[in-house]
């Protein structure tokens, strides 16, 4: 475990016309850990990772990425640092085989012909590198998948790039109890192979089994960043409902309930 986050975000504000939708939001993402972003539906879970991920521009506040301040103008500018969003609709094509699906608008050529053979063997080696066992074939079509194996594809796809700081929405929203398993095995590999994952989830029983670290959004503000190992399922459900729980969170008239 690292002490030095890879991405850093200081006092980050963010508005869309007269509303206030991030307020002074500061987020730590560390390589080899998983960082579990949580919060209700309106908290600005969305808004803070599409900041990330240069889809927002930021109305103030400081990026950094490996210790050195960056500005991420673009999802382009993000992506070559070594960010990869996996979000909710998987964005995969159901026309096209797993591998096209990777390489989608990053296909290898060979001369002026795709180099299928490269583009198979990276597809084969990053999944065998994340222990995918579930996948038959690399030439089958995503329409054939089951949920968790898309899922599988679309983490896959991100980390197939040399990325840094993978971000998953809600990755196991429509997926069963044996799937769900499957995809926070993934999520941990993920971590254990150094990256630093960010895993956004309505699932307290998901993010207490995978996550290090924990950071709460409550009302466009950080409540609090907090080790796993360290806070109970009830007050990171304090945290999310009321922004605070007990010493933990927003000082009272924040934002935060007493």
């Amino acid at each position: 475990m690292s002490q030095a986050p890879v991405l850093e975000l200081r006092g980050i504000d963010k508005s869309f016309g007269p509303v206030q939708v991030l307020h002074d939001v500061a987020f730590s993402v560390y390589p080899g850990e998983v960082t579990a972003l949580v919060g209700d539906n309106g908290a600005g879970k969305s808004t803070l990772v599409k900041c990330i991920g240069g889809i927002h521009p930021m109305d103030s506040g400081e990026y950094f990425f490996e210790g050195e301040k960056v500005h991420v103008s673009g999802p382009r500018d993000a992506a070559a640092m070594g960010v990869e969003i996996v979000y909710q609709d998987l964005a995969l094509c159901d026309n096209l085989d797993i591998v096209q699906n990777m390489f989608l608008g990053r296909e290898r050529k060979s001369g002026l012909v795709l180099d299928e053979d490269t583009m198979e063997e990276m597809a084969a080696k990053t999944l065998a590198g994340l222990s995918v066992r579930t996948v038959k074939s690399l030439r089958q079509h995503v329409s054939s998948l089951s949920g968790g194996q898309r899922q599988t594809v679309a983490i896959a796809k991100a980390v197939l790039w040399n990325s840094k700081v993978v971000i998953l929405d809600e990755p196991t929203a429509a997926l069963g109890v044996a799937q769900t398993a499957q995809v926070l095995e993934l999520v941990r590999r993920l971590a254990d192979n150094g990256l630093a994952v960010v895993l956004i989830s309505h699932n307290m029983n998901d993010v207490f089994a995978v996550s290090d670290r924990i950071a709460a959004l409550y009302l466009g503000r950080m409540a609090a960043q907090v080790k796993t190992s360290e806070v109970t399922h009830s007050q990171i459900v304090e945290l999310i409902t009321a922004g605070r729980s007990g010493e933990l969170g927003l000082p009272t008239g924040n934002g935060a309930s007493a």
